[in-house]
């Protein structure tokens, strides 16, 4: 299994789209309302755009109409990593892929959604690839 945590940063470079690359090893954001993934209703396994892990299921998945794809839960608690981000003047909860330590987006919590968790998992969709479910035809 390879090793991302000794990746270099030419390494992600090259694996990485430009966009990619700024937000998941950069710690940026995309766009509001610019994501891929911000309204999709495929159903289906979100992974880790870096190394592939799967990290968030779509029927996790929620319209929270904040901008960016909304999970109430990770597909399992040891596929990310949650730590303290004192960044922009602000006090949130950093969400990063723990196989790659890629950062993925915030976490935040009471906000009054409807899910089992009042979790919302606010994920930038660049962090993302999307394995449809198979369906039979």
């Amino acid at each position: 299994m390879t090793n991302f945590e000794d990746f270099t940063e030419k390494q992600w470079r090259e694996r990485l789209d430009p966009q990619s690359f700024a937000v998941l090893r950069l710690r940026g954001t995309e766009p509001p309302f610019s994501g891929e993934y911000t309204d999709t209703e495929t159903e289906g396994v979100y992974s880790c755009k870096a190394c592939g892990a799967e990290l968030f299921r779509s029927q996790e998945k929620f319209h929270s109409h904040c901008g960016w794809p909304s999970f109430f839960s990770p597909l399992a608690g040891d596929r990310i990593i949650e730590r303290e981000d004192l960044s922009h003047g602000m006090r949130r909860v950093e969400v990063l892929c723990a196989r790659c330590k890629s950062h993925l987006g915030h976490v935040f919590e009471g906000e009054g959604y409807d899910t089992p968790t009042d979790l919302r998992y606010c994920i930038n969709s660049v962090c993302l690839t999307l394995e449809p479910t198979e369906t039979e035809a």
